[in-house]
């Protein structure tokens, strides 16, 4: 029988229920070597009957054999399990163990404290509600304490309890007590602020663990145990909105057609409006269905099966989300990553990134920095090693629809997977879009498409094209006519003979760039994916005319890079702000004044006049046809038309 059962009870199904009802705290053990994490744990076990008398019997026959306690039952091994961690007293592998009191029921993680695991520990506490961050009294703050430190942090685990163990070796010194915990408090200032809890204990004696003691009277606090009785948890995931990635559909019969999979945060009742991503497709929650009966109202981290009022093409890896709150959508990301294989990480690499229900290729473009996690300070590096920690930007194959995890932890993580092998390589924490710093990814060549020297030389398509590539970046804020002058200058091309392609910001955002908006930093991704397009139309010997608002002057230099300098043209639209206001050809200022929009160049962000372009056109002087003959007698002094 369960020790925890109430021998007077003769009803089991009561107490079952009862037990239930209870509310679920999940939580770890972490620090460093020695310092006496699964001791802790088993102490929990003891004192709150969680083990069975021959469970003790056995581990009283262990501590006998190992000596590690010089005699004395030694709790630690209720949870060291592997062999080759009894016969070396510490912890390898992540240790779940489950116990109850009459308040709430606990799954803890006790997890390695040795830097070669500190993979395994992140693993152990992804999933955690709080950490319990032991600090041996007789060392302090050590290095590896101030690593587990972060990883809590990076992880988002809200809530922090140090217990100073070890207190009885040193005479439950009130000032080592102390100590401790200004040193902790200094370094963890630096780290984003989260409830934390100072307890002193011995978890070998069990002082302050569960039972209260007088050995340090300077402490008033509530034992460990109670603080984790009585500790605020839960509630988190509703408070956020609503997102169910789909992990299947149900048809069981031509008339029902359900959505299943798990309520990663928020809730949703039936009439809620809710958007089918990455499709976009819109329509209302008709049905909650479990296998219990239809819901009213559900919540995370429930598993239900959804039925939409309209037929919608969905499918596992999709995700149904809050109309109203719209998580994002991109194909490069930045993220955290925890690397978790011995081979290091080099930019380049593809793996398969599995996120929620969806499962794409993708690959690390580039390492941004690695977290030096005893100084806090980002360092630049070209890979990552075995435990490391660095922040990447990533490049899937389909878009990712996410929140940044420090929003929703469902959403917000990834792993990475060996495309070979299929182990996993790195555990990841989405930050959000990567930024303009992807300009420095190196730029895809029409040799490199085939892996060998092309067949046609770029002197055989100026013969034949009459023409020397070139991509022609017309640049101004929006209204100042580039697009009009665009056109007609891809027509005068064509009447000449010539080839050219001409592309523009919303025609881009119409397919390519479909996930980007308006932003500055959308604005530079929206140009850079269309420069990359641009320098692969000079590779093949055709010009290029591409209109663009470009405010950024970095992002026009860097477009000018990408393209290369020799064949890169910028031409300024000149017209002033009040001219482009008064014109308003396409209505965007007023719809901007009506609906107090961001991202008008200009307006909500400042327009940088170029200061040195190849030409300069004042189109609020003259007409297009004279901005297109100017063009053109450029690009003939330059030799750009034969």
């Amino acid at each position: 029988m369960d020790p925890r059962f109430d021998e007077n009870s003769d009803n089991i199904e009561e107490y079952l229920a009862r037990h239930e009802q209870k509310q679920l705290l999940r939580f770890l053990t972490c620090g460093s070597v020695d310092d006496g994490k699964s001791t802790l744990i088993g102490r929990l076990l003891h004192d709150t009957k969680g083990i069975y008398e021959d469970q003790l019997a056995a581990v009283e026959g262990a501590s006998k054999k190992y000596g590690t306690q010089s005699g004395q039952a030694d709790l630690a091994l209720l949870v060291d399990g592997l062999r080759s961690e009894r016969e070396q007293g510490i912890t390898i592998d992540v240790a779940y163990r489950y116990f109850s009191t009459e308040h709430r029921k606990f799954i803890v993680a006790d997890t390695p404290g040795h830097e070669q695991y500190t993979r395994n520990m992140a693993t152990g506490a992804s999933t955690c509600d709080l950490a319990v961050l032991l600090v041996d009294a007789r060392h302090g703050v050590s290095v590896q304490t101030r690593r587990h430190c972060v990883i809590t942090s990076l992880l988002g685990i809200p809530k922090i309890i140090i217990a100073v163990n070890k207190m009885d070796i040193v005479d439950w010194d009130q000032s080592v007590y102390e100590s401790i915990c200004n040193d902790f408090k200094t370094f963890s200032s630096k780290l984003p602020d989260r409830e934390q809890h100072f307890i002193p204990m011995s978890a070998l004696e069990g002082d302050y663990v569960a039972e209260p003691s007088e050995k340090a009277p300077y402490y008033e606090g509530p034992t460990l145990l109670e603080r984790l009785e009585t500790i605020e948890i839960g509630g988190q995931e509703q408070e956020t909105p609503f997102r169910m990635p789909v992990n299947h559909v149900i048809r069981p019969d031509l008339d029902f057609r359900g959505f299943g999979g798990r309520i990663e945060s928020g809730v949703v009742r039936p009439g809620d409006r809710v958007t089918v991503l990455p499709a976009g497709t819109e329509s209302k929650v008709q049905r909650i269905s479990t296998f219990d009966g239809d819901l009213e109202i559900a919540g995370a981290p429930r598993s239900v099966a959804i039925v939409l009022e309209d037929e919608v093409d969905a499918s596992r890896g999709d995700m149904i989300v809050a109309t109203e709150h719209l998580p994002t959508t991109s194909d490069r990301i930045a993220a955290d990553l925890v690397w978790m294989h011995e081979e290091e990480l080099q930019p380049g690499r593809e793996f398969i990134l599995r996120h929620g229900t969806r499962v794409t290729p993708c690959r690390v473009r580039r390492i941004i920095h690695r977290l030096d996690v005893d100084t806090l300070e980002n360092v630049e590096s070209n890979s990552l090693a075995l435990n490391e920690i660095g922040r990447v930007e990533i490049e899937t194959d389909s878009p990712l629809v996410f929140d940044p995890y420090e929003a929703v932890r469902g959403t917000g993580s990834l792993i990475l997977v060996d495309r070979i092998g299929n182990w996993t390589m790195a555990a990841g924490m989405i930050r959000g879009k990567a930024t303009e710093a992807r300009w420095t990814a190196t730029p895809i060549s029409g040799a490199d498409r085939v892996g060998e020297e092309g067949l046609v030389s770029a002197d055989e398509r100026a013969a034949r094209f009459g023409q020397k590539p070139a991509t022609i970046l017309l640049t101004g804020l929006a209204g100042s006519g580039k697009t009009r002058i665009a056109a007609m200058l891809e027509r005068a091309l064509f009447d000449l003979g010539r080839v050219a392609i001409r592309f523009d910001g919303t025609t881009m955002r119409k397919g390519l760039n479909r996930d980007l908006g308006f932003s500055a930093s959308d604005r530079s991704e929206n140009l850079r994916r269309s420069m990359e397009a641009a320098k692969l139309i000079n590779d093949e010997g055709i010009i290029c005319v591409a209109a663009f608002v470009a405010p950024q002057a970095s992002n026009r230099e860097q477009a000018k890079e990408l393209v290369g300098a020799d064949r890169f043209v910028v031409v300024h639209c000149s017209a002033p702000l009040e001219h482009c206001r008064a014109e308003d050809p396409t209505g965007l200022y007023a719809h901007a004044a009506e609906r107090d929009l961001d991202g008008i160049p200009g307006i909500s962000f400042d327009y940088e006049t170029p200061e040195q372009p190849d030409l300069e056109l004042p189109t609020h002087r003259i007409d297009p046809e004279e901005s297109v003959n100017r063009i053109l007698a450029l690009l003939g002094e330059r030799g750009f038309l034969r």
